[in-house]
């Protein structure tokens, strides 16, 4: 009797030793990102966080914290690129200030809308592009898509370029951006987008180059009375992993987490498709909303400055005629 308690016992504790090792064996990878809960590239995030667990057999889970709770995005690339941060779902705006090149992707009036852009995304030079990031102690695992850039203004929609002039208007600092709206004349103002809501209210800033998914998940809609669409430029992120992170991984983790990215980074290009009309929809009636016609002759000067600016790169080059010839151009 006594050798059975014994051998009772001695089960159990195997079997909880057993899970505990198991336990122990999960490695909880944090991501980190600037969108709010409500932007699709925190649904991606989170859609990557739902599928991991399963894809590895529990072996890594992901804690994702959006709107910039761990710093800036030029914080979380120092993180990043230090091994202090995991993974990051970073716009390739700032991006391009660690990959140049991929300052490729915002070549004005490319892209008619996010479909376009979503077929580039396997190009060989956005590979490229990609590839580009090793240099900063990054491995990118590829693209997904908010949608095309507008502009938002405090007061009247722009109709036309010189609407624009000396207006202070918010843009993410990267250079394509800067380039392009000096030469329309305005004043490029990088302002952090946590603030830009009360920038746009206390009349800091008169407009603001946007996407229709951030306009309306932080409810810019509240501060700015008119809206012109644009479609001026597409506006990616990308999803990237420390390489020390990456290079801990094994081969079926790596191929596991490459899967779930993914699909889950298609998944958000398709959602955007279709949130670009019922974001558009949700602002009838709350701004005037302006749609400029022919843009790209009203804005020339400013999109032939941006491509003179880009002669230094082969791969941007490479990228938009692979582009053009995908689009039969």
């Amino acid at each position: 009797m006594i050798f059975a308690k014994f051998t009772k016992s001695a089960l159990v504790g195997a079997l909880m030793a057993t899970v505990a090792a198991g336990a122990a064996q999960a490695r909880e990878l944090r991501m980190g990102l600037i969108t709010p809960p409500s932007h699709v590239w925190t649904k991606v995030a989170n859609r990557i966080a739902e599928k991991l667990p399963e894809a590895t057999d529990g072996e890594l889970t992901v804690a994702v914290f959006p709107a910039g709770q761990l710093g800036s995005e030029q914080e979380m690339f120092q993180q990043l690129s230090a091994g202090l941060l995991d993974a990051g779902l970073m716009t390739a705006a700032i991006t391009s200030l660690r990959a140049p090149s991929m300052q490729g992707w915002f070549t004005p009036h490319l892209f008619a809308d996010v479909t376009e852009a979503q077929a580039a995304a396997d190009l060989p030079a956005a590979q490229k592009m990609l590839d580009e990031l090793q240099r900063a102690n990054l491995h990118g695992m590829g693209y997904t898509f908010a949608g095309m850039r507008h502009i938002l203004m405090q007061d009247a929609p722009a109709a036309s370029v010189e609407d624009l002039a000396d207006k202070k208007i918010r843009i993410v600092p990267f250079p394509a951006m800067k380039v392009w709206w000096g030469e329309v004349g305005a004043v490029p103002t990088p302002v952090n987008l946590t603030q830009v809501y009360q920038a746009l209210q206390t009349g800091l800033l008169d407009g603001i180059d946007i996407d229709l998914d951030a306009l309306v998940g932080l409810k810019f809609d509240e501060v700015a009375k008119g809206l012109t669409i644009t479609n001026h430029m597409a506006f990616p992120s990308v999803m990237m992993v420390s390489n020390p992170t990456w290079m801990s991984l094994s081969d079926e983790q790596k191929a596991a987490f490459q899967e779930v990215v993914d699909e889950a980074l298609a998944w958000g290009s398709e959602s955007q498709v279709t949130a670009e009309e019922s974001n558009l929809a949700s602002l009838e009636g709350k701004l005037e909303i302006l749609h400029l016609e022919d843009g790209e002759s009203a804005f020339a000067a400013a999109d032939e400055a941006v491509q003179a600016s880009f002669a230094q790169y082969p791969i941007i080059a490479e990228f938009q005629s692979e582009v053009k010839a995908e689009q039969g151009e």
